[in-house]
C-alpha cells in the first residue's frame, strides 16, 4: 500500500521532507490510541445505523471486524504501516481490506479531528483512573508506615536548622496528606477529560442528524461537549489540565525523594535501604547511593515543566484546530508513563524503609525541645515572652536540659501524639469517589 491518507481525493505527490517533519513522532504516540480510536468507531457507527445513516446488515459487519481489530490491539500485535499516516488510517485501511465497501461508511459525519480529539480524550481517562489508583496505593502504605513508626522520633527542620521533635509518623503522614490534595487536582482533571467530543467534526458540527447523546452513553462519558468549536477548542487545554494534576502529584514525589535522599546521607543516618535498592561507587567501596530517589526527584521536575511547555505550545492559538495541537501528545504521553513508574519506585523503596532507633539521643539534637521547655514554664504561669528570655540565657550559657522521654506531650489533631490518621484517610476516601 502506498501513502494511504484520509484526506487523500486523487493520486497527489506530497514531499517526503514535509511528510516526514509534519509526521514527526506521531506514530509512536498514536499506537497508544488505537484501542480507543476503535472504541470510538464501534459507538460512532452504532450511532450512525441509530440515525438511519448506516443499514443494519453495514453497522453488524462493520462491528465484527472493529472488535477483531481491537483484539489485535489488546493481544499488543498492532503496528501502523510504514505508509499509513496515523492510527486512524490504519484502523480504516485494515476494516476495509477486510469487509470492501461497508468499511469506507465508518467516517460518515466525522472529522479526523473529531476522531483524535475522543480517542484523547478517551486515553487521558483511562490515565487518569491509573495514575488515581497508583496514588492512592502510595497514600495507603504511607499511612501505614505512619502508623508503625508513630512513635519513632524524628528532627524536624526549618531553614535545614534544627528546629523542634517530630516523628516518622508524622513525616510518613505529612506526604500521606499531600497525596489527598494532589487528587482534588486530578479528580478536577478528571471530570475535564470525561466529556465526550464525538460529533463536533472539523469543529462545526455537521449537518447530519448526529445523536451526541448516544455517543457519550455508549462511550460512558459523564456528560458532553455541547459547543462544537469548543469541542475542538478543548485539545490542548485538556491536555494541560490532566498535566497539572500529574505535575501536583509529582511535585510531592520530588520532595519526598529528597527528604529521603537527605536522611539516607551519613550525617543524617535517619533511614537505610537494603544493598540491592542502592547503588555503589567505582572506586569507593563504602557508598549506598540513593540513585532510585534521585532518578525520581529529577524525573519529577521534569514531569513539572510538562504544564508550562504545553501552555507555551498552546496560549497564542485561535479558535479552530491546528497542527500544531500534534505536540501536545509527545509531550504529555511520555509526562504520565514517567509519573507512574515514579509512583511504583517509591512504593517500592518505602515498602523496605529501615528507621534508625533513638536518633534524637544524639547530644547536637537536645536544642530541639527548647520550645518543650519554653511551654512547660508558660503551664506553671510564666508569660511567654519570660519564659522565652529564661530558656534563651540556659541555651546561651550552655545550661539547657530537657528530658524529653518524660515529658514530650502533644495532644492537638496532627501533632506527634495525635496524627489523625483517620480523618486524613476519610479526606482521602471523599476525593476518591469524585472520580466515580
Amino acid at each position: 500500500m502506498s501513502g494511504q491518507k484520509l484526506w487523500s481525493k486523487e493520486a497527489t505527490s506530497t514531499s517526503q521532507l514535509v511528510e516526514t517533519f509534519t509526521v514527526g513522532r506521531d506514530k509512536e504516540f498514536d499506537v497508544l490510541l488505537a484501542e480507543y480510536d476503535v472504541l470510538g468507531s464501534l459507538a460512532h457507527t452504532q450511532m450512525l445505523e441509530s440515525a438511519g445513516l448506516l443499514s443494519k446488515e453495514d453497522r453488524e459487519q462493520i462491528h465484527r471486524e472493529l472488535n477483531n481489530i481491537l483484539a489485535v490491539i489488546r493481544e499488543g500485535k498492532f503496528v501502523i504501516e510504514k505508509d499509513i499516516e496515523d492510527v486512524h488510517s490504519q484502523v480504516e485501511w485494515m476494516l476495509t481490506q477486510r469487509i470492501g465497501e461497508a468499511g469506507k461508511k465508518i467516517h460518515s459525519g466525522r472529522s479526523r479531528n473529531d476522531q483524535v480529539a475522543v480517542d484523547i480524550k478517551l486515553y487521558l481517562r483511562a490515565q487518569v483512573l491509573a495514575l488515581k489508583e497508583e496514588t492512592h496505593e502510595l497514600f495507603e502504605l504511607l499511612i501505614r508506615l505512619s502508623e508503625q513508626y508513630k512513635d519513632k522520633l524524628l528532627p524536624g527542620y526549618t531553614h535545614l536548622q534544627i528546629a523542634m521533635p517530630s516523628s516518622f509518623g508524622l513525616w510518613f503522614g505529612a506526604y500521606a496528606e499531600s497525596l489527598v490534595d494532589d487528587l482534588e487536582l486530578l479528580a478536577a482533571a478528571y471530570q475535564v477529560v470525561n466529556k465526550n467530543p464525538l460529533g463536533s467534526g472539523a469543529g462545526y458540527g455537521s449537518s447530519f442528524p448526529l445523536d451526541r447523546e448516544l455517543t457519550t452513553r455508549l462511550l460512558h462519558f459523564a456528560t458532553l461537549n455541547y459547543n462544537s468549536v469548543y469541542a475542538q477548542m478543548s485539545r490542548g487545554k485538556t491536555e494541560k489540565i490532566v498535566a497539572t494534576g500529574l505535575a501536583t502529584i509529582a511535585a510531592t514525589l520530588s520532595r519526598l525523594a529528597m527528604d529521603c535522599c537527605l536522611y539516607i546521607n551519613q550525617n543524617f543516618g535517619f533511614i537505610s535501604f537494603p544493598s540491592e535498592l542502592t547503588t555503589g561507587s567505582s572506586i569507593m567501596p563504602h557508598k549506598k547511593n540513593p540513585d532510585v530517589f534521585e532518578l525520581i526527584r529529577a524525573k519529577c521536575n521534569r514531569i513539572q515543566a510538562a504544564p508550562n511547555e504545553l501552555t507555551l505550545l498552546i496560549n497564542n492559538l485561535p479558535s479552530g484546530y491546528h497542527r500544531d495541537l500534534q505536540l501536545t501528545k509527545e509531550i504529555l504521553f511520555p509526562a504520565i508513563e514517567e509519573g507512574k513508574a515514579c509512583l511504583q519506585m517509591m512504593r517500592l523503596m518505602l515498602s523496605n524503609i529501615q528507621i534508625r532507633d533513638g536518633i534524637l539521643e544524639d547530644e547536637k539534637y537536645k536544642y530541639l525541645f527548647s520550645v518543650e521547655a519554653v511551654n512547660e514554664l508558660v503551664n506553671k504561669g510564666i508569660p511567654f515572652r519570660e519564659a522565652y528570655r529564661q530558656v534563651g540565657n540556659q541555651i546561651d550559657k550552655g545550661e539547657f536540659r530537657f528530658d524529653h522521654r518524660q515529658q514530650l506531650h502533644h495532644t492537638h489533631a496532627g501533632s506527634i501524639g495525635n496524627l489523625s490518621n483517620d480523618k486524613i484517610a476519610a479526606e482521602m476516601e471523599k476525593v476518591m469517589k469524585k472520580f466515580a
